[in-house]
């Protein structure tokens, strides 16, 4: 596998958004977490250009393919989504 050709920081900026560290830290915990069932670029933050560059990324396989990944899997909660709802608990603070 090849290195990616951007960088996450990259992706953020691209999506018109803060792309400091700390910036993108608090997008995550503030829209995190992503229900299993959502889609990434259906997910309700998104302005429609920034929806539709997710779904390109990914449907063409470009090189945000891999970023777009890995924000779609830092957006989710691979455990609290197999919880039943009654034994969710707060999401950790960050």
């Amino acid at each position: 596998m090849e290195p990616p050709v951007h960088r996450f920081t990259d992706l953020f900026r691209q999506l018109g958004l803060a792309d400091r560290p700390a910036e993108i830290a608090a997008f995550l915990a503030r829209h995190r977490p992503l229900p299993a069932r959502t889609a990434l670029a259906d997910a309700p933050f998104w302005s429609p250009v920034q929806s539709r560059f997710l779904r390109e990324g990914i449907a063409d396989n470009a090189d945000w393919a891999q970023l777009v990944g890995q924000l779609d899997a830092s957006l989710r909660d691979f455990a609290r989504d197999r919880q039943r709802p009654q034994e969710r608990t707060a999401p950790p603070q960050v």
